[in-house]
């Protein structure tokens, strides 16, 4: 029985997110919460508080045995990007594009 959990509008790069969820992709949902707690990197607090989250509704599900769960799924996708301009020299503005990202998890029983 599969379980799903999602992310939206997340303020960091689909790239930089994309690192650490390669790292817990095929994992046991253990070993990926372990994993998790000890990258340095921005994005592995909000993919472990959604791996949590996505242990958490199976767990009111009742129908699927906690031990048991891994990663089945795991994407990251790009979301809308904010655009924001910069003044620059002589009068001209660059344009900063602030990335936003989805991400999907799915767990399922081995």
């Amino acid at each position: 029985m599969e379980v799903k959990a999602k992310l939206r509008f997340t303020r960091t790069a689909p790239r930089k997110i994309r690192l650490v969820a390669n790292m817990v992709r095929g994992k046991d949902v253990n070993e990926a919460i372990q994993i998790l707690s000890f990258v340095h990197k921005k994005s592995a607090p909000v993919l472990k508080k959604l791996l949590q989250s996505a242990v958490a509704n199976a767990d009111q599900k009742k129908t699927v045995d906690i031990d048991t769960l891994y990663v089945k799924h795991i994407s990251v996708d790009q979301g809308p990007t904010l655009k924001r301009y910069m003044p620059r020299a002589m009068g001209r503005a660059s344009e900063i594009r602030k990335k936003t990202s989805h991400i999907n998890l799915v767990l399922d029983e081995r």
